[in-house]
């Protein structure tokens, strides 16, 4: 059963274009390198107009729910940590884990 780990954000204008080379060239490789996700995407929301912000949804795919968990347990709060510390009050996220059930 292949997981797909959803992290949607909201991050504000006035630390964006920062927020999105970090998380390209720091952050997400950091996600990566906890070996428990086989690939990622960086999506930006379009259909969303909000004034405080721009909208993304990075997806990781985990190859099975113990991978998942794995990450949640040993690697996620290091991480979103790191993230706080350095964007705090400038951003909001949600994350979903959802399972792949049809793939074409």
């Amino acid at each position: 059963m292949e997981i797909i780990y959803n992290v949607t954000i909201i991050i504000d204008h006035s630390v964006h274009d920062t927020w999105v080379q970090w998380m390209k060239e720091v952050h997400i490789p950091n996600v990566m390198a906890s070996g428990k996700f086989s690939s990622w995407m960086m999506l930006r929301i379009l259909e969303e107009s909000n004034p405080d912000g721009v909208t993304y949804a990075i997806q990781y795919r985990a190859p099975n729910l113990e991978s998942y968990l794995e990450y949640q347990h040993d690697c996620a709060p290091a991480l979103q940590q790191e993230v706080q510390e350095k964007f705090g009050g400038k951003f909001g996220a949600f994350r979903t884990c959802m399972e792949v059930m049809v793939e074409s």
